[in-house]
Formats: C-alpha cells, sequence, structure tokens
C-alpha cells in the first residue's frame, strides 16, 4: 500500500513535514505513551519543540467500565463528563474511589517514563498533541481536554493516520487536526504500518532522555546554507587593546549582525552563539567578538561601563566596514543585558548607520538620554517572568523615537533557560534582521 509507513519513525518525519508551519508558533510537543513517543520525537526534532509525554487516565463507570464517566490527568487535572455522571447515578464515594485507583496509576507511568524530570509546563503554548494514529479518538479526546485544562491556549492533535468520521468528531476538542490519511477503509491503526511492535518504556524514556539533552532548537532541519565567503578568527583592535573574535559571512556580502555581549561573557556566550546560528542559517553574517580583556574583567566595573562597551562595538563596527569585501554590507546590532545598552549607546552615534538593533533580556535603560536619537529600528526581547528588566525596557522603549517594538516571551526567565524560549528569541531576532536588515550586493569594480 502506497500509504503504508515503514514504522513510526518514517510517521513521524512525515507527520512533521504536514506540521512544519507550527514551527513559528513555538510548540511543545506531547505524546501519547508509548505508541506515540516515537513519532512525537521526530516532530520535536524537526520543529525545535520541547518534548513529554500527556499521561492520561479514563475513568470508567464501576460497572460499566468501557463507559467513560471522566478523565483524569497530572496535578489534579479532572474532565468529567457529566451526563455520564448523571444518567449512571455515580455517587462521589465512587467517583472518589475511581480517580484514586487511577491516579495511582497515572502517577506511576509518569515518574517511570520521566525519570525525574519535571513534567513540562504548558500554560499559555501552543500544543501539539502526537499518536501513532487513531482509531475511536477517545484517548487523543481526553488528550485535548487535559491540556486545555492545563492552560495550553492552542491545542493541535497531530496523527500519521486516522478514519475520516474521528478527526470530524474530534473537532470540538482540538483546534486543529494535522492528520496524513483519511482512509475510506480503516479496520486498525497496524494495517498502515510495515513494522508496527509494541514500544516499550524503555523506548519511550530513551526518547524522552534524548529530547531533554537537545539544546533548543538543536537538531532544527534546515536547508544547508551556502559555503561562506569568510569564516574566521579575526581580531578588533580598539585603542591600545586587541579583542579576539569570530567572523562568519555568506558568499554575497549580506548583512551582518555584530553581537554586544554583557556581564562578563564574550564571543564564547553559548546562548549568542546558538541566536548566531539561528542568523547564519538565515543567511546572515555574524561578528561576535569579546568587548573586554581578561584583564578588563577582573573589574566589575567595566562590565557596566556602557560608554566603553559601545566604544569597542564602534570600534568593531568600523574595522568591518575597512575590510573592501564587506563594505557594501548592511550592519545590524544584537545586544544581550549589559550589551543591549551598548548597542543602544552605539547606534546613536552620529553617522553609525545601523540598519537594525535588537536587545535580548538587554538593559536598554543604561543608554540614558542616547536613547532619543537611535534611528536604527529597535526590537526589546524580554522573558515574562523577567519582571524588572521587563519594566526597564518598557521605560526604554518609552523614550525611543524610532520604530520599536517591544516582545514578551511567555515563560522565559532572564537568561532564557526555559524549553522554547531561546528558540523563540532567536526567531523574533532572524525575523527582525530580516525585515530590516536586507541583502545588499557588493557594489561592481
Amino acid at each position: 500500500m502506497s500509504r503504508r509507513f515503514r514504522d513510526r519513525a518514517d510517521a513521524g518525519r512525515r507527520l512533521a513535514g504536514a506540521a512544519a508551519k507550527l514551527r513559528e508558533e513555538h510548540p511543545v510537543v506531547l505524546a501519547l505513551p508509548r505508541g506515540g513517543v516515537p513519532v512525537a520525537y521526530q516532530v520535536a526534532v524537526a520543529l525545535g519543540a520541547p518534548l513529554d509525554v500527556i499521561i492520561v487516565r479514563k475513568l470508567g463507570v464501576p460497572f460499566q467500565p468501557e463507559l467513560a464517566m471522566g478523565a483524569i490527568g497530572e496535578d489534579g487535572v479532572r474532565v468529567l463528563n457529566q451526563r455520564v455522571l448523571r444518567l449512571a447515578g455515580i455517587t462521589d464515594h465512587e467517583l472518589a474511589a475511581a480517580e484514586r485507583r487511577e491516579r495511582a496509576e497515572l502517577q506511576r507511568r509518569a515518574t517511570r517514563f520521566r525519570q525525574g524530570r519535571r513534567r513540562l509546563p504548558i500554560a499559555g503554548r501552543t500544543v501539539i498533541i502526537v499518536d501513532d494514529g487513531i482509531a475511536t479518538g477517545s484517548t487523543a479526546r481526553v488528550a485535548c481536554r487535559v491540556a486545555r485544562a492545563h492552560g495550553a491556549t492552542r491545542v493541535v492533535l497531530a496523527v500519521p493516520v486516522a478514519p475520516a468520521t474521528a478527526v470530524v468528531e474530534l473537532r470540538p476538542d482540538a483546534d486543529e487536526v494535522v492528520c496524513l490519511e483519511l482512509p475510506s477503509d480503516f479496520f486498525a491503526i497496524g494495517q498502515f504500518y510495515a513494522n508496527f511492535s509494541p514500544t516499550s518504556d524503555e523506548e519511550v524514556i530513551t526518547a524522552l532522555q534524548r529530547a531533554a539533552r537537545r539544546p533548543p532548537g538543536a537538531d532544527v532541519p534546515v536547508a544547508a546554507p551556502a559555503p561562506p565567503d569568510v569564516d574566521e578568527e579575526i581580531v578588533v583592535a580598539a585603542g591600545s587593546v586587541r579583542l579576539p573574535g569570530h567572523l562568519t559571512v555568506p558568499d554575497g556580502n549580506p548583512g551582518i549582525v555584530i553581537f554586544a555581549h554583557g556581564s562578563g561573557s564574550g564571543r564564547h556566550s553559548p546562548r549568542n552563539r546558538f541566536v548566531a546560528s539561528v542568523l547564519r542559517r538565515a543567511g546572515f553574517g555574524t561578528l561576535l567578538f569579546d568587548l573586554l580583556t581578561p584583564v578588563e574583567e577582573l573589574d566589575r566595573a567595566n562590565v557596566f561601563d556602557v560608554e566603553l562597551l559601545a566604544g569597542r562595538l564602534i570600534d568593531a563596527t568600523g574595522w568591518l566596514r575597512a575590510r573592501p569585501e564587506l563594505a557594501a554590507a548592511r550592519v545590524g546590532y544584537f545586544g544581550a543585558s549589559t550589551g543591549a545598552g551598548a548597542a543602544m549607546w552605539a547606534a546613536a552615534e552620529p553617522g553609525a548607520d545601523i540598519a537594525a538593533v535588537v536587545c535580548r533580556g538587554g538593559r536598554p535603560d543604561l543608554a540614558g538620554p542616547r536613547l532619543a536619537t537611535v534611528g536604527a529600528p529597535t526590537l526589546l526581547i524580554v522573558g515574562s517572568q523577567d519582571r524588572a528588566v521587563l519594566e526597564l525596557n518598557r521605560r526604554a522603549r518609552a523614550a525611543l523615537r524610532c520604530e520599536n517594538r517591544l516582545a514578551v516571551v511567555p515563560g522565559a526567565s532572564h537568561l532564557f533557560e526555559e524549553p522554547g524560549t531561546l528558540l523563540a528569541a532567536a526567531g523574533l531576532a532572524r525575523d527582525w534582521f530580516a525585515t530590516h536588515l536586507p541583502v545588499l550586493r557588493a557594489a561592481a569594480g
């Protein structure tokens, strides 16, 4: 059969292609164990999304267990079918006993599968619930309702195969259903797989562990970029000091983003390197360099000397533009922490000609009165949980006179360490630069 999947991994890769449009929503992928996990792993990898299991248990009517009077999820979530409860005459005692029994099994499975990791929070997020297929749809329906009860703002159900009737019946519970095959001759999920061998607990545990070890967005498949025209270790001269860095520029002199690190970090900052990798995949050049020498870093005051840091950024910009092969490239700044203040300060320099600025978890307020003279379109990215810095960014934005936007990443703290949050910030930066940092070819001759 042409529609048959080789195995669950093959189905997951094909399902990921159909769900690719959801990448921009920075979703959380939740798998129904066991069989849904190997499918969901491929989806999570393709979308650069965190992966977890969604464990649900049906509450069966005591004298007719196949009839669901409700269902439960983790953290005390309970969804009840009031009509069944009423018609079956279920007492509070009977309901409590059923829930107590099923919750013990739910907790056992959660402990077994996660091996000590906490359940991923999904409040305020888009959730993609994945299984290896749908037969009746009862489990998928419960999972959608439980995810909603946990606070998911959008619920997408994604499966490789299902009967068309089941998908229609699920639409009230899911905001969207992604399904590759809707066969009219559906008898069982397994008939559409060449290999439908059972998924073991060990396979579930291994997949979740592998997903948890992936850096944000690490395995997102993208088209291979063209070989860079420039990819080299460099040294920026800044007055009497020499600052090491790394310059990567694709062929054709596109926009180049210079990174301004903060709080004592340098060109090896893992977060900025991750953002730089996302920008390079989008075709931009990047320059990461140390704003301070090792000796200067010993004096903590230098980290907050925004004028000093901005001066180094201006020197790096001048050094970049002095290279003949890069003379036509537009320049943008990406600043983090105190480096954001330096980026704003440098962008306000007369004649700076900076095409765009992005600040992540930054202190643009440290640029003080210079904020009002920044001409470059500016994006401020702050985590919703970084409340003090969020307020400082709001104040800084009020002082700006240029085109600007404040983007708040849900669930992110100051360092964007939560699953998916750094990828969200990188995507916002990429899109801002794509809009305001156009590619310019070097002038002929």
